[in-house]
């Protein structure tokens, strides 16, 4: 080939000029700071796509061969890939051109290629920071009494593509206490392996376990064990597993929690859990729902009635999308071992286009009324409006005034269904994705 080299990555791999924007150390010694090539050179050498020889020289002067040339191109597409923005439009199409010009050479590479492009997205970190503050007010007979707290969490969630059907998945939380000025331990919440197929998912570890028929109404926490899920429109999805566990009142369960705060202790032990939820969805909007049946074993199961540790819940839930900002759902669930607090249900309207990972404007209101036993509940949401325990109707509304940042705010307001006891909670919450 008659072009040099240095030529050859000055006027064709200009992305690496461009997506650049300090100064990189020069890392050859017969590249002086005067050359007409240097930031060129020096750029994409600290971007991995010129190496250089072993003696620390270029050699710039030497005709380039077409299989070098094509070797930097296969570096320059690992390191930009397709979606990357990190790179403009003109240079993503120079860069394209290169490919076209060198596809015999690049296909004669074969796997090295294909590795070089796959090794450069291999673990993917994503993740939030939210700051949230509630207020409860609760009405008892003998007066009033109220609480406050506030307080943030860092989370990171890295994917690890292990190859093409599976992945390595986790989550770490850092979290902050504003009322008390106190930071907490870094935790990993979840960990697993995910193999991922056309109509076949299986889960392994650590995970998340949240029924989306049934919007968390008897589970929305974390479950150690397995989960295989079958199907596309109709899904079949066995659930078996330990849930919850610990200290920790978001995974300790309502049966574990409300036990503890009222006998002053109990076992950590986790819950353990069988599910099998069956679920019918078949395009974005009409009809959608499921069923659902879970068997659990605890010993605190027995403050729903006296020496039973096992709960019997049958589930249900139905739904319709009118379009792709109007849906309005239901469930309903029952505890067929327990003698109080055995059944719950939900109704909610919900209207918007607000989601994770929001474009800017984006928004969504709803509206609901719950009635929620305790008995029915292995780890539920509830406590985001509607308290567990207790019968009430709750709003809320989101907005997204920037690309992935987001405001929520919630009302609840409700009454225990043991006592009689009334109360209040505000909610509100402010989330950064990136």
């Amino acid at each position: 080939m008659k072009k040099s080299l240095v030529a050859a990555l000055t006027g064709a791999l200009v992305v690496g000029a461009t997506a650049t924007t300090f100064a990189a150390a020069n890392p050859f010694s017969d590249v002086p700071a005067g050359h007409w090539a240097y930031d060129s050179v020096t750029t994409l050498a600290s971007q991995g796509i010129i190496e250089g020889y072993g003696d620390g020289t270029y050699r710039g002067n030497r005709n380039i061969t077409r299989y070098e040339m094509a070797q930097m191109v296969a570096k320059a597409l690992a390191r930009y890939p397709k979606g990357s923005t990190n790179i403009s439009g003109a240079n993503r199409a120079e860069l394209e051109k290169l490919a076209a010009e060198f596809r015999e050479e690049l296909d004669n590479l074969g796997v090295r290629v294909e590795n070089l492009e796959r090794n450069a997205d291999l673990v993917k970190w994503t993740g939030k920071v939210e700051y949230t503050y509630h207020h409860m007010e609760y009405k008892p007979n003998s007066g009033k009494t109220k609480s406050m707290n506030h307080g943030g969490v860092f989370r990171l969630e890295p994917r690890a593509e292990i190859n093409s059907h599976w992945a390595a998945k986790a989550r770490l939380d850092s979290e902050y206490n504003g009322k008390d000025d106190q930071t907490f331990d870094t935790k990993l919440k979840r960990l697993y392996v995910e193999g991922d197929y056309s109509k076949f998912n299986v889960k392994l570890g650590r995970f998340g376990f949240c029924p989306d028929i049934e919007d968390g109404l008897i589970a929305d926490t974390v479950t150690s064990g397995v989960q295989l899920t079958f199907g596309s429109k109709w899904k079949g999805i066995l659930t078996v597993g330990r849930a919850g566990g610990g200290d920790e009142p978001e995974y300790a369960g309502q049966a574990t929690w409300n036990a503890r705060n009222r006998d002053g202790g109990t076992t950590d032990d986790p819950t353990d859990v069988i599910a099998l939820n069956v679920q019918y969805q078949p395009g974005e909007n009409g009809l959608y729902g499921g069923a659902s049946y879970y068997y659990a074993k605890d010993d605190d199961f027995n403050a729903y009635r006296a020496g039973e540790d096992k709960a019997s819940i049958w589930a249900a839930g139905l739904g319709y999308k009118f379009n792709d900002k109007l849906d309005l759902h239901g469930s309903y669930a029952r505890n067929g071992k327990a003698d109080t607090q055995k059944y719950g249900w939900a109704a909610d309207l919900r209207y918007g286009n607000y989601g994770d990972y929001s474009e800017k404007g984006n928004w969504a209101i709803w509206a609901g009324y719950a009635r929620f036993g305790d008995g029915v509940g292995i780890v539920s949401n509830q406590g985001d409006d509607v308290q567990t325990g207790a019968r009430g109707w709750h709003v809320g509304a989101a907005y997204a005034p920037f690309k992935n940042v987001g405001l929520i705010a919630r009302y609840s307001d409700g009454k225990f269904i043991a006592d009689g006891t009334k109360y209040k909670k505000i909610f509100a919450r402010a989330e950064f994705f990136f």
